[in-house]
């Protein structure tokens, strides 16, 4: 039976205010210490991506190099602003999952948090290794295919620093987000939610699926559409392997 089911609704509110309080204090903390790094930040870090000396445009060979631009008064203290809160948070997020599962584990039972403790753990590795294949892999592609792309020769790309800053970010985040699908997988199914069994059935569909998110936060040429497809799919096999052929009925006892 659950731990914690004689506390009031109250109790449950007052015990969420002070993680939540927790959480935005330490990624406020973490902030506020990045933006004393402006020049690491953005010259090693965020603008390394437009520079041909990035490792995998000497690697490919790709003679790849991208000016940015400001056009707005205001723009380059606000980017680091946010970027800062953004940096914050990617740092702090092993916290940001340790409060959530003091939050919810005591409303859990035995079986749930078996399934649930391993899973945020390697939730924190699968975010961090998901924005690395955004920032060092997805993210050159697609520069690079946008910064080449004219619809006439007459017209030349003027990359704002903006601009620049909003695809980095959606991008980069985006696979942070996605490479979570195994942790989450692996819960639904310690709880009986998926099998292994179902997964298999629709892998066809999953990666026609995979296809088309691919095709969506990629640009329309197969080769970038093809690299950002290989990890989502190697994502979904993996999430085949971590999850159970079928549910345990020792764990619905423990």
């Amino acid at each position: 039976m659950a731990e914690n089911a004689e506390m009031s609704f109250w109790d449950h509110l007052d015990v969420l205010r002070g993680t939540l309080w927790r959480c935005i204090g330490a990624v406020l903390l973490v902030s506020i210490l990045v933006f004393c790094f402006k020049s690491f930040v953005f010259d090693e870090l965020l603008l390394a991506p437009t520079r041909s000396d990035f490792f995998l445009y000497r690697w490919l060979g790709i003679p790849f190099s991208m000016s940015l631009v400001n056009i707005e008064l205001s723009a380059q203290f606000f980017i680091h602003l946010k970027t800062s809160l953004l940096l914050g948070f990617i740092l702090a997020f092993p916290l940001i999952c340790f409060e959530v599962w003091k939050f919810i584990a005591p409303a859990l039972y035995e079986h749930e948090k078996k399934a649930c403790k391993s899973a945020f753990f390697f939730a924190g590795i699968l975010f961090y290794i998901g924005l690395v294949v955004g920032y060092a892999i997805i993210l050159p592609v697609t520069l690079n295919f946008f910064q080449s792309y004219r619809v006439s020769e007459a017209v030349e790309n003027t990359i704002s620093l903006t601009s620049y800053i909003s695809t980095f970010t959606s991008m980069v985040l985006l696979f942070g987000i996605v490479f979570e699908f195994p942790a989450v997988i692996a819960v639904l199914s310690r709880i009986g939610l998926v099998t292994r069994d179902m997964l298999k059935k629709y892998r066809k569909h999953a990666f026609v699926v995979i296809l088309v998110l691919a095709a969506v936060i990629t640009p329309a040429d197969p080769f970038s559409m093809m690299v950002a497809a290989l990890p989502l799919y190697l994502l979904y096999e993996g999430s085949i392997l971590v999850c159970r052929n079928e549910v345990s009925k020792t764990d619905d006892i423990d």
